[in-house]
């Protein structure tokens, strides 16, 4: 019968079924069914725009060692840079693979993450970020073994578990308002105050003024990152401090987070006047601040995001030249 005959390929042959069930054969694919990870994807998932963030506080702190002796340890300036930037990528494949487990990344609205889209298996992304923070143990324990200063394994092992109970273990702070705490101290403060001690041994206050300037930079960052996830953090239960204030209260953080470092550097400028050139850096900071309260799609603060990093990084390279000047 007509309403019977099954379709036939052009050659007049009878079209096979696909392999498997025939019912199942115009069933919609699984959205997280994605392709293979790409090498592109595994570079993206490191997040490359976080990065000067880590280079930032080794800048400013060399700079201040500087003070201290005019010898520059470039090797040692070399090892914390080295540490600094391998921990957040560690950091960033752990944040994959803790929110794509817990299903956070269903929400998500920026960069597609490898666990999240089903472009990684689980394993191997934790795999690849325990990597990342075991070659910054070894960068770490190779620098104590030249300076003899042990005490910085106990600092070290801090902030690889402070980095992965971030988002990871059963009651990640990240998911409790706390996430700018946890960048403000370990990528402003140790970062910074960490680079000036292993080098000279010493910690000047223009090291301890400039790791508040770039753990700052750090949090308006992560502002940026939870503003543009606001509601679909608050749809899986993610209590950033975002979520907790609300955008209005996180766009004015944000700017204070961004304009503060400038206030410092403009004190530092009366003792060393070469400081006043980080001013410069507003050239990325101020559209960064006006996309944040102007912003009509989410995916806009990746921009404001980037931008900022950028500042940062802008920002502690003048302010070494102003010390080393």
């Amino acid at each position: 019968m007509a309403g019977k005959t099954k379709k036939r390929s052009r050659s007049g042959a009878q079209r096979p079924h696909p392999r498997g069930n025939p019912q199942k054969a115009h069933e919609p694919r699984d959205p997280r069914a994605q392709a293979r990870a790409t090498p592109g994807d595994w570079i993206g998932a490191a997040r490359l725009r976080t990065l000067p963030l880590a280079i930032t506080p080794v800048l400013i702190g060399t700079g201040a060692a500087r003070l201290v002796d005019n010898e520059l340890h470039w090797l040692l300036a070399l090892g914390c840079l080295a540490v600094a930037v391998l921990l957040q990528i560690g950091v960033n494949y752990a944040n994959d693979y803790s929110d794509g487990v817990r299903g956070t990344d269903d929400f998500r609205v920026g960069p597609a993450r490898l666990t999240g889209a089903g472009k990684a298996r689980p394993r191997t992304v934790l795999t690849v970020s325990l990597a990342f923070f075991a070659l910054a143990g070894i960068a770490g324990l190779a620098m104590t073994v030249r300076t003899q200063q042990w005490h910085l394994i106990a600092i070290g092992a801090v902030c690889i578990v402070a980095a992965w109970f971030y988002t990871g273990g059963k009651r990640p702070y990240g998911y409790h308002a706390l996430g700018e705490v946890f960048v403000f101290v370990f990528f402003g403060l140790v970062a910074t105050i960490g680079t000036t001690w292993i080098q000279v041994q010493a910690v000047p206050q223009e090291a301890w003024f400039g790791a508040v300037a770039a753990g700052l930079f750090a949090c308006a960052v992560l502002l940026a990152n939870n503003l543009r996830d606001i509601e679909q953090d608050r749809q899986a239960g993610k209590r950033t401090l975002s979520v907790l204030i609300g955008k209005r209260a996180t766009q004015v953080v944000f700017t204070l987070f961004v304009l503060v470092p400038f206030g410092i550097s403009a004190f530092l400028a009366v003792f060393y006047p070469i400081a006043w050139l980080t001013l410069m850096a507003l050239l990325l900071a101020l559209p960064a601040v006006l996309i944040v309260w102007t912003f009509g799609r989410p995916k806009e603060l990746v921009i404001a995001l980037s931008l900022t990093s950028l500042a940062s990084l802008a920002y502690g390279a003048l302010l070494f030249w102003a010390f080393v000047g």
